[in-house]
């Protein structure tokens, strides 16, 4: 069993190569995590990059892109996740969705009914709790999928089976003990492809464009501020609040200078229609006249299904 590609740290990283090699995509977690799968639906030629954090590919960006899971069909926003696009000067390039079929991995030669122990994220858990009720097994939290299959892998942990992929089996040597073992079978994650420049938004296709913004207190702003939209035939493809009271959040500017600021909601929306469009041009100048803060996170092409 090779497990030679480690998630990177400081130490290990150096300069990325300038010869035109392939794109490098940085995930976090272990090879064989979900995020790695997406990278190579959106890419599939790329170079995956493991990180332990994801703070530590954003802040060090030795890679080109770089794959950030934000939603998901069953559990709703990564919140933590939207946050870091504001601690950092990222720009949204694309999306990719990810059906997830979760399996349990064992040891080679272990049956599903020897377990006393199931690992994996907490989030991978919660979505298999009618399988892990039948087998009456205690949970194990871990950082990421592919993290706990690693570890029964690495340990010969005989009597703790792993939440992950398959392609998470194949990579650490354990066997599939049950497959799409998830509690809902539309269990998709949305990921986002996030770089350092923005791309120049066009005309010629379905684009997307995600922002987030803080309103003015007052009565019957928030309406306003979503009328912008209607009022030029604009579609929202997603509405998410993010409740801050008495909870400051550090946002960084275009020159990378951060400050903490103090906001009673964030408001995240994906509105349908690309910044290159008049329309949506003025919608956001619309928006301004209710927001004390509002930025643009990315116009990227819509997610159609295909890599």
């Amino acid at each position: 069993m090779d497990f030679s590609a480690e998630p990177l740290s400081a130490v290990d990283l150096s300069s990325s190569p300038g010869d035109g090699s392939k794109v490098q995509v940085a995930y976090q977690g272990q090879p064989g995590a979900y995020s790695e799968e997406a990278a190579l639906k959106a890419f599939p030629n790329c170079e995956p990059v493991p990180f332990d954090e994801f703070e530590a590919a954003v802040e060090l960006w030795i890679v080109e892109k770089a794959i950030l899971p934000v939603e998901n069909s069953v559990q709703g926003s990564i919140h933590r996740n939207y946050d870091l696009l504001l601690r950092h000067t990222l720009h949204i390039v694309g999306e990719v969705q990810l059906q997830v079929d979760h399996c349990l991995l064992g040891l080679p030669g272990v049956r599903k009914e020897e377990l006393n122990y199931v690992m994996s994220h907490p989030q991978a858990l919660s979505q298999c709790e009618e399988m892990l009720n039948d087998l009456g097994v205690t949970r194990i939290g871990s950082p990421d999928t592919a993290g706990a299959a690693k570890k029964v892998s690495l340990d010969g942990l005989r009597d703790t089976g792993a939440i992950a992929s398959s392609r998470a089996a194949k990579f650490y040597g354990l066997d599939v003990l049950d497959e799409r073992i998830q509690d809902n079978d539309e269990n998709i994650t949305r990921f986002l492809i996030l770089a350092r420049e923005p791309i120049i938004p066009g005309t010629d296709r379905l684009y997307k464009t995600s922002i987030v913004f803080s309103l003015e207190e007052g009565p019957g702003l928030l309406f306003k501020a979503l009328a912008v939209f209607s009022l030029r035939n604009i579609s929202l493809a997603k509405i998410d609040s993010r409740p801050l009271k008495q909870c400051p959040i550090r946002i960084v500017d275009d020159s990378n200078e951060g400050s903490y600021k103090y906001f009673d909601y964030l408001f995240y929306i994906d509105f349908e229609a690309s910044m290159a469009e008049p329309r949506a041009q003025c919608a956001l100048g619309h928006l301004q006249e209710y927001a004390r803060f509002l930025r643009v996170l990315g116009c990227y092409p819509i997610h159609t299904g295909q890599s």
